[in-house]
C-alpha cells in the first residue's frame, strides 16, 4: 500500500497563525495605549484571535483561492476583531486606555497582517512553481471541454501545486478502470479528478470504493450545478467548478494542530504523573508472575497505512501465539486479567502518542494480519486510515472494543470509525476520553 506523499500543508496554517500572533503582540509596544495589564491584554487578544480565526476559517486559504476571497476573509476577521479589541476596555474596566492609540494600533495591525498574509501566499506559490515543493500528483478521468480546461489550468498554473500526470478517456476503446487504478497506485497519484458526465453510476461507485480503500483524494468535475448536494464540497479552480466527495476535519491544519497539542499535553501528563510510578509497580507484578519483558510491542497499521510498533504492558505469558485474545484465554496471566479489565495495559501507548504514531483518540489500530483480512471483507475499511489511530475511540466507548467475534462487530466498528473521521471535533475527543476513563473504572464486559 503506497503512502500519500508531499503532505507539507499541515505546517502552513499553524505557521500563518503564529506569524499573526507575533504581530499582534509585538506591534502594541509601539503605541502609548496606557494598558496596565500587558500580559492579560496579550492573552486576551491572542485567545480571541484564534477563536475568531477558527470560526471565520480565516486561515482556510486554498492554493487556488482568489484574491477577492482572501480580502473578504480579512475584512470579516478585522471587523469582528475591532469589536473584540475595544471590548477589552469595558470588560476589564480600563478607562485610562487611549482610544486613539488603540485605533492607530488596529489600523497598523490590519495593514501589517494583510501585507504579511499576501507576501506569505506569494512565497508559497513561488515555492511550488520554482522548486516544485508541496506538489499533488493528479490524474483526470474524462475527455471533454471541462477536463481540457482543467488540465490546461494544471499545466499553466504551476503555482497551484498540481502536477498533471495522465488523462483517461472514458470513451476510448482501450479504456478500463482497472488499468486506471493500476496506474494510480503504481505512480503514487495523490488526487483523482472525474468527469461525472461521462461515467456511469457503476463506474462512479467503483472509483469511490477504490479511492477510499487506497487513501486517494477523489474530486468531481460536474457538468451541471444542479447535481450538487449538501455533502459535496464545491470549489472553483479559476472558472472550472470542482467537487470534493469527502471533507475530513483533520485535513485542516488548525484542527490538526489543536488535536496534536491536546495529544502532547495529555500524554506528558500521563507519562509524568501516572506512568512514572505505575510502570515500576506493574513491571514488578508482571515479573513476579512470569519472567519476561514488561512491555509487549506489536506491528500495527496507522495513518496512511504506515506500520509502527504499538506498545502495551505484557498481559500474557511470553513466547505464545500472537493471535487476538479470546474470552477465557489461557495465555492471559492473573496480573494480565486485571490490567486488561481496567485498560491499564494500554497506557504505554501514550509513548506512541508522544512519538506521533498514534493519537489519544482515533480508530483503534489492528494487527497487520487482521487489517489485510478486514480490508478485503469490509467495505470502506481503509477510510479509517485517513487519520491517526487512537488509544481509545468512538467505537470503543460505543461497545465495539476487544475481540472481533462476528462480522457485525467489525462492520459496526468501521461505521463508528468513519463517523469519527468525518465528524471530528476537539469536544468529541474530550467526551471520548472522559467516557473511556469512566468505563475503565466500571470495567467493561469485552475487556478480556
Amino acid at each position: 500500500m503506497n503512502n500519500k506523499i508531499g503532505r507539507y500543508s499541515a505546517y502552513i496554517k499553524p505557521l500563518f497563525c503564529l506569524v499573526d500572533l507575533f504581530i499582534l503582540n509585538f506591534l502594541i509596544i509601539f503605541f502609548e495605549t496606557n494598558i496596565n495589564y500587558q500580559l492579560l491584554f496579550s492573552i486576551y487578544i491572542s485567545v480571541l484571535w484564534i477563536i475568531l480565526s477558527v470560526k471565520n476559517k480565516f486561515y482556510d486559504v486554498k492554493r487556488f483561492s482568489k484574491v477577492i476571497q482572501i480580502l473578504a476573509s480579512l475584512i470579516r476577521q478585522f471587523l469582528i476583531f475591532a469589536l473584540v479589541l475595544y471590548a477589552f476596555i469595558g470588560f476589564f474596566k480600563q478607562p485610562l486606555i487611549s482610544r486613539l492609540e488603540l485605533a492607530k494600533y488596529f489600523i497598523a495591525l490590519m495593514g501589517l497582517i494583510t501585507f504579511t498574509k499576501f507576501v506569505l501566499i506569494y512565497l508559497l506559490s513561488k515555492y511550488r512553481k520554482v522548486f516544485g515543493g508541496n506538489i499533488r500528483k493528479v490524474v483526470v478521468i474524462g475527455d471533454n471541454k471541462n477536463t481540457h480546461q482543467l488540465i490546461k489550468i494544471f499545466n499553466d498554473k504551476p503555482e497551484f501545486g498540481y502536477r498533471f500526470q495522465k488523462k483517461f478517456g472514458v470513451k476510448d476503446e482501450a479504456f478500463d478502470l482497472d488499468t486506471c487504478f493500476y496506474y494510480i497506485v503504481e505512480n503514487e497519484i495523490d488526487e483523482v479528478y472525474c468527469s461525472i458526465a461521462e461515467l456511469s453510476n457503476e463506474q462512479l461507485r467503483e472509483i469511490v470504493n477504490f479511492t477510499e480503500n487506497n487513501l486517494k483524494v477523489l474530486k468531481f468535475i460536474p457538468d451541471n450545478k444542479n447535481i450538487f448536494t449538501k455533502k459535496l464540497i464545491f470549489n472553483y479552480y479559476e472558472y472550472i467548478p470542482v467537487l470534493s466527495f469527502r471533507e475530513i476535519p483533520l485535513d485542516d491544519s488548525i484542527n490538526k494542530f489543536a488535536k496534536r497539542a491536546f495529544d502532547i499535553l495529555l500524554s506528558l501528563f500521563v507519562l509524568i504523573c501516572v506512568l512514572s510510578w505505575l510502570t515500576p509497580l506493574i513491571g514488578l507484578l508482571i515479573q513476579i508472575e512470569s519472567k519476561g519483558p514488561i512491555f509487549f510491542k506489536q506491528l500495527r497499521n496507522g495513518l496512511d497505512y504506515r506500520e509502527f510498533y504499538c506498545y502495551k504492558y505484557r498481559s500474557m505469558k511470553p513466547s505464545t501465539s500472537a493471535n487476538q485474545a479470546t474470552r477465557g484465554d489461557a495465555r492471559v496471566t492473573k496480573v494480565g486479567k486485571f490490567i486488561r479489565r481496567t485498560s491499564i495495559d494500554e497506557l504505554p501507548q501514550f509513548i506512541n502518542v508522544l512519538k506521533g504514531d498514534m493519537s489519544v483518540v482515533g480508530p483503534r489500530p489492528h494487527m497487520v494480519k487482521h487489517n489485510e483480512e478486514f480490508a478485503q471483507k469490509v467495505d470502506k475499511f481503509m477510510v479509517r486510515h485517513f487519520v491517526k489511530p487512537g488509544i481509545t475511540g468512538l467505537a470503543q466507548i460505543s461497545g465495539f472494543r476487544g475481540e472481533i467475534e462476528t462480522n457485525k462487530d467489525i462492520v459496526n466498528r468501521v461505521k463508528y470509525d468513519i463517523f469519527y473521521v468525518e465528524s471530528w471535533s476537539l469536544l468529541l475527543d474530550i467526551k471520548i476520553v472522559v467516557l473511556t476513563a469512566l468505563n475503565a473504572i466500571k470495567g467493561e464486559e469485552k475487556a478480556y
